[in-house]
């Protein structure tokens, strides 16, 4: 028989050796890499709130709130990376030149802010509009990564980080167990994990029709994390549970990424609409940022018709 606390320091050490593994690589900023260690680290947090009672709890709390706090750190230039690439997709896309720009559905609001701002009047933008556009936008994120990456290379040499790093090193083969639910039937142990994980998320789900439209979207990436939780609660149960456990965390991560095309679409919205603001030339220039807006309310909604089959899954076993 294998012990819950067994199958727990295996799949544990993995998402450490994730973790630090990234570590180089971000310090080289290597491509992506902010990303990989910003995923094992949520991998370990999770890991940590399913599998809480096999943990003894002050340790693990204690553990629990400096993954939170790197997570956090490496979420603000994660972020950054992402709107950048994504408003650079998007230029490219709308603005590029054989994009025709989508004008022709905003043509009169183009024209109309062209004619205010003393500009000629046509809806077509020219390249300097697109440059404009993109250094506010795409360049403002650069910049922002920029801060952000210098800020996460000053703390992972700081007392904080590497005293952290010692801490996971030590975990990967000596977490601080509780000996008496270590002792059980991983199967058992893992099973439960799983069980309570859907449930939740499943209450989570079954809840969404009836919440006002003004908190649908929180309620959404509320459903997304506990989506993310039972996917990863999945993934360090299926080397116990096999196919059971692998085809759950499938599903789960097929409504996570649902949710997270989402997601991202409605905040890259709101951050294009809030730089629109922010801009100081108007005309062909308000005109694009609202061509940019517009495509990504109809990603919103198109990530947002595929939940009710991803979510489905949710409601059997």
């Amino acid at each position: 028989m294998v012990s819950a606390g067994n199958a727990l320091v295996a799949a544990l050490s993995d998402d450490v050796d994730r973790l630090l593994a990234a570590e180089p690589e971000v310090r080289a900023d290597t491509h992506d890499s902010v990303h990989q260690m910003r995923v094992a680290t949520r991998r370990l947090r999770s890991v940590l709130r399913s599998y809480r009672s096999l943990f003894e709890q002050a340790p693990a709390a204690a553990m629990g709130d400096e993954l939170k706090w790197l997570a956090g750190l490496l979420g603000v230039a994660r972020d950054a990376e992402v709107r950048a690439e994504r408003f650079t997709a998007l230029l490219a896309e709308h603005a590029g030149p054989e994009s025709g720009t989508a004008a022709s559905d905003s043509g009169a609001a183009a024209e109309s802010s062209a004619t205010t701002a003393g500009q000629p009047d046509s809806a077509e933008p020219t390249d300097a509009d697109i440059v404009a556009v993109t250094t506010e936008l795409v360049g403002a994120e650069q910049a922002k990564y920029a801060r952000a990456h210098a800020e996460i290379l000053a703390e992972l040499d700081g007392h904080r980080y590497r005293k952290l790093r010692d801490e996971l090193s030590a975990w990967r083969t000596d977490p601080p167990l509780d000996p008496t639910e270590a002792a059980r039937p991983a199967a058992n142990a893992f099973e439960r994990v799983l069980r309570r994980d859907r449930k939740r998320l499943r209450r989570l789900v079954f809840a969404e029709p009836a919440v006002p439209p003004a908190e649908r979207v929180e309620l959404l990436h509320d459903i997304r994390k506990s989506a993310k939780r039972l996917r990863y609660s999945c993934e360090g149960a299926a080397e116990t549970l096999g196919a059971a456990a692998a085809d759950l965390g499938s599903s789960a991560k097929r409504l996570q990424t649902v949710l997270g095309d989402h997601r991202d679409a409605v905040e890259s919205r709101e951050a294009i609409l809030a730089r629109a603001a922010e801009s100081p030339v108007r005309g062909r220039v308000a005109a694009l940022y609202e061509i940019l807006a517009d495509a990504e309310e109809i990603e919103a909604g198109m990530a947002l018709a595929r939940y009710p089959i991803a979510a489905a899954f949710v409601s059997g076993g």
